[in-house]
């Protein structure tokens, strides 16, 4: 498939958004391109950022597509825009210059994107990146898991991971923002309250703790727009399959996030075992953690209105998940008894959530559903540039998901 925290910070972002609105209301544009238009993730991207109000785009390059319209390409978008498709390597010379753009987005494949984001810093454009390139802090993990040498190990320190719920403040201010991968994104915030509150057994140290258990569910967009033969359509329909098991490119994304959100020594291992859906979009991942061994009670929810002393229960766990994600619109904490599905998500910037205890097993079960093409890549894209332009975080992507 393709490899399309400071939670404090979001009194913060309450704080700027009062003057995001004033700034999205006096009508403030900003140029954008977007490099690798003509992918799934890139058509999703210039798909949101036509609406925005806020957004013109300069360019929408693909190298295989270059001087087509993007409505011959795109027949959703046909009377959506007149753009037609620019060859990358033109549109840079042309872009990388002070003053020419505001924003780059790169959906570019591994290795792709190392031509063309030091050229556009160097201009002065801000870029978030959709690839591989810029998630993992060490390129050596890099090199291992996407077997290539890392092409600018110098913007490695600088790069802010884009996960916009949970690193908003860092987001803000950055030049090179790394989006997140599809599967990370789900996983890190199905787990983030956990990890955050140090009630997941996970390692530290030298305890070992024990590795999460992560099932995920993904639909084919996932895989890119390259066909392959087991995507056609009479082997996909009614099919399902798991697929790259321990060795999925994002396991060491996922892995190096949460071992952030545990904080200190933590060194989260993660069993991750994706599986493919004859669906189109979506993603719905399971997450499974044993409770950490007595936590204190410093760690319980306050806020939320339970007794520091309470037991771990499921009512325990959806107090703590509906105050760490309280203020952010597009994470939704479901009550009982509801849980994730795909569909209530797609085509949306929603990210849905539910959490269990199971007493039987001892096994916490946190669950997400979101898509794969916007949350998980475009509209989180977009909702990261509004961050670093000062709009409110959610401008533009305003989505209700089609029933049934």
């Amino acid at each position: 498939m393709q490899e399309a925290c400071d939670h404090s910070s979001t009194s913060r972002e309450g704080h700027a958004e009062g003057h995001a609105s004033a700034a999205a209301s006096a009508g403030r544009r900003v140029r954008v391109a977007v490099f690798g238009a003509s992918g799934y993730t890139g058509a999703e991207l210039v798909r949101w950022l036509l609406r925005h109000p806020n957004v013109q785009i300069a360019a929408a390059t693909s190298r295989q597509e270059a001087g087509k319209r993007l409505e011959d390409v795109f027949p959703g978008l046909r009377g959506q825009t007149d753009l037609a498709f620019s060859d990358p390597d033109a549109a840079l010379t042309e872009l990388a210059s002070p003053g020419a753009l505001d924003f780059a987005f790169l959906a570019l494949p591994a290795g792709a994107s190392f031509a063309y984001a030091p050229r556009l810093l160097d201009a002065g454009v801000r870029v978030i990146d959709l690839g591989a390139d810029f998630r993992l802090r060490d390129p050596d993990a890099y090199r291992r898991w996407y077997g290539l040498p890392h092409g600018a190990p110098h913007l490695l320190t600088e790069a802010v991971y884009g996960l916009a719920d949970l690193h908003g403040a860092q987001i803000a201010g950055a030049r090179l923002v790394a989006n997140p991968g599809c599967y990370p994104t789900a996983v890190a915030l199905a787990l983030a309250p956990l990890l955050r509150r140090g009630l997941a057994h996970v390692g530290a140290g030298d305890d070992a703790g024990e590795p999460v258990i992560i099932h995920a569910l993904s639909g084919v967009s996932g895989a890119g727009a390259s066909p392959r033969p087991e995507y056609q359509f009479a082997l996909l329909q009614g099919n399902f399959w798991p697929y790259k098991v321990g060795s999925h490119r994002h396991t060491p994304e996922m892995e190096q996030e949460l071992s952030a959100l545990a904080g200190g020594s933590a060194q989260v291992k993660v069993l991750f075992v994706p599986n493919l859906v004859p669906a189109v979009r979506g993603i719905l991942a399971t997450c499974y953690v044993r409770p950490a061994p007595a936590p204190g009670p410093a760690r319980r929810p306050a806020a939320a209105g339970i007794p520091p002393d309470a037991p771990l229960d499921t009512q325990v766990l959806l107090a703590l998940y509906a105050e760490f994600y309280g203020g952010h619109p597009a994470i939704q904490v479901l009550p009982e008894p509801a849980l994730p599905q795909a569909k209530a998500v797609a085509g949306t910037p929603n990210c849905h959530l539910a959490v269990r205890f199971d007493p039987h097993s001892g096994y916490i079960v946190a669950m997400a559903a979101l898509d794969n093409l916007a949350k998980g890549a475009a509209t989180q894209a977009i909702q990261n540039m509004n961050l670093m332009a000062g709009f409110p975080p959610l401008t533009g992507l305003e989505a209700t998901a089609q029933w049934p």
